[in-house]
C-alpha cells in the first residue's frame, strides 16, 4: 500500500531508512575491527567475545515479529526513532563502563535497535512505492547498506588506528543521535492504524508449516562466511594464519560484501532460469570448497580476494531461500513468513560467533591478550564454517529430490 506524498518525499524516507540501514551494518561489523581493543580493555577471552558478538543476533532475532506489529500500528515515525535510540544506547558501554555486563546487555539492545533497519526499509518501501518496484528499490537499499558494512572494515580500523577506538565509537554514535533526529522531524505522522489480522491465528499458521521452517535451518547453516567469519572473526584468522597485516586483515573480510552487492541480481536471475534449490546447493557447495582452501593456508592475497568476493555473492542465496520459504504458506502470512525466516537465518549468527570462540578458547586454553593466541586455535575454530555449509548442502539436496518426486506424482495424476 502506497501513501499519498509527493515525490521528493518519498526519496527522503527512503533514503533516510537506507541510511539507518548502512549505519547498522557498521555497528554491526565493528567488534570484528575492535576485538583485541574490547579483549584488553575488559580482560575477557575468545569464548567469552563470541557470546558477546553473538548475544546481537539474539536481540535481532527475537524483535522481529513484534517489530513487524509495532511498524504496522504505530507506523515508522514513532518507533524507528525509538529503535535508533536502543543502537546508541547500547553502543555507550563500550565508552562509558569497564564493567563487563553492560557491553552484553548494550549489544543485545544494539541487535534490537539494528532489526528495525531492514524492516523499516521493508515498511517504508510499500508505504511509498509501487508494489512492482519492491525488488528494484529494496536492492538499492541492500547496496546501501552493504557500503555500511565496507566502512565498518577498514576505513573504521585506520580511524581506530589514527585517533583510538574510543574516540572512533563516539563519532558513530553522534551520527546515530543526528540520524535519529532526522528521522523524527522529517517522517509523517501515522495516520491510521492498517487492517487488523488475528496475529495468532497467523503465528500459528507459520509456525506449523514444517518444511519452511526446515528451509529456513537450513540456509541459517549457510549464514556462517557472512555473519560467523566477515562480522567478526575475519580479521584476526587472516592475522594468524596468513600474517597479514592490521589493514589488509581488515579490508579483506569485507570484499564479501562487495560480493554480496552484485550477489542479489545475478542469483536471482540464475534461480529464474533453474531451480531455487539447485542456486542453494550450488551456493553452499562452492562456499564449503572456497572455505577449505582458506582452512588450506596455501592462498595468497590475490586469490583470496577473488575467493572473498564470489563468496559474498554466494552469501545472497539467503534472498531465494527467504523466498522459498515463503512459497509454502498461504498469500496472507507471505509477510511474517518472510520476517520469520530473516529471524531464523539471523539467529544463527549468534550460533556461529558461540560455537568459533568456544573451540577457540578450548584449543587456546584461554586469555585476554588476542594477539598471543596461536593460528592453530582459529584454523579450528573456523572450521566450523565449512562443516555447517557441507550440512546444508546435503539436507538442501534432500528437499530438492522430495519437490522433484512431487512433480512427477502430480503430473502422473494429472495425466
Amino acid at each position: 500500500m502506497t501513501t499519498k506524498m509527493n515525490m521528493t518525499m518519498k526519496w527522503t524516507l527512503w533514503c533516510i531508512a537506507s541510511l539507518f540501514y548502512a549505519y547498522q551494518y557498521i555497528l554491526r561489523v565493528m567488534p570484528n575491527i575492535m576485538i583485541g581493543d574490547i579483549m584488553t580493555q575488559y580482560q575477557i577471552d575468545s569464548a567469552v567475545f563470541g557470546q558477546f558478538s553473538g548475544v546481537y543476533y539474539i536481540g535481532y532475532s527475537l524483535m522481529h515479529l513484534p517489530l513487524g506489529l509495532l511498524l504496522d500500528r504505530y507506523g515508522p515515525k514513532n518507533i524507528l526513532p525509538l529503535f535508533m535510540g536502543f543502537t546508541v544506547l547500547g553502543t555507550l558501554p563500550l565508552v562509558l563502563s569497564d564493567f563487563w555486563l553492560y557491553p552484553i546487555v548494550g549489544r543485545f539492545l544494539v541487535g534490537m535497535g539494528s532489526s528495525a533497519a531492514i524492516l523499516g526499509v521493508f515498511k517504508i518501501i510499500r508505504m511509498t512505492f509501487p508494489e512492482n518496484r519492491f525488488t528494484r528499490m529494496l536492492s538499492f537499499s541492500v547496496m546501501i547498506g552493504l557500503i555500511g558494512a565496507l566502512y565498518g572494515g577498514r576505513p573504521v580500523n585506520d580511524l581506530k588506528m589514527l585517533y583510538g577506538f574510543h574516540d572512533v565509537i563516539w563519532g558513530v554514535l553522534i551520527i546515530g543521535i543526528a540520524l535519529i533526529g532526522i528521522t523524527y522531524f522529517m517522517f509523517p505522522p501515522h495516520t491510521h492504524a492498517e487492517k487488523e489480522e488475528t496475529a495468532f491465528e497467523e503465528i500459528r499458521t507459520v509456525m506449523t508449516t514444517k518444511k519452511a521452517l526446515l528451509v529456513c535451518f537450513l540456509a541459517g547453516l549457510m549464514v556462517g562466511p557472512l555473519e560467523g567469519f566477515a562480522d567478526v572473526w575475519g580479521a584476526q584468522f587472516l592475522k594468524k594464519v596468513y600474517q597479514f597485516d592490521d589493514k589488509t586483515a581488515s579490508g579483506l573480510p569485507s570484499l564479501i560484501f562487495v560480493g554480496m552487492c552484485f550477489g542479489a541480481p545475478v542469483l536471482s536471475y540464475f534461480a529464474e532460469k533453474t531451480n531455487d534449490y539447485g542456486v542453494i546447493i550450488l551456493s553452499a557447495v562452492v562456499m564449503a570448497i572456497s572455505f577449505l582452501l582458506l582452512l588450506s593456508g596455501i592462498m595468497n592475497q590475490t586469490t583470496l580476494s577473488i575467493m572473498f568476493v564470489v563468496v559474498g555473492v554466494l552469501c545472497a542465496y539467503q534472498i531465494i531461500a527467504i523466498y522459498k520459504a515463503s512459497t509454502y504458506v498461504p498469500e496472507k502470512n507471505i509477510g511474517l513468513m518472510t520476517a520469520t525466516a530473516n529471524m531464523i537465518i539471523m539467529i544463527f549468527g549468534y550460533v556461529f560467533h558461540g560455537i568459533i570462540g568456544q573451540i577457540i578458547r578450548y584449543v587456546e586454553g584461554g586469555g585476554a591478550d588476542i594477539s598471543t593466541y596461536s593460528a592453530s586455535s582459529f584454523l579450528w575454530g573456523i572450521s566450523v564454517i565449512p562443516l555447517a555449509l557441507v550440512i546444508s548442502s546435503l539436507g538442501f539436496m534432500m528437499l530438492l529430490i522430495s519437490e522433484k518426486k512431487s512433480e512427477i506424482l502430480g503430473s502422473k495424476v494429472r495425466a
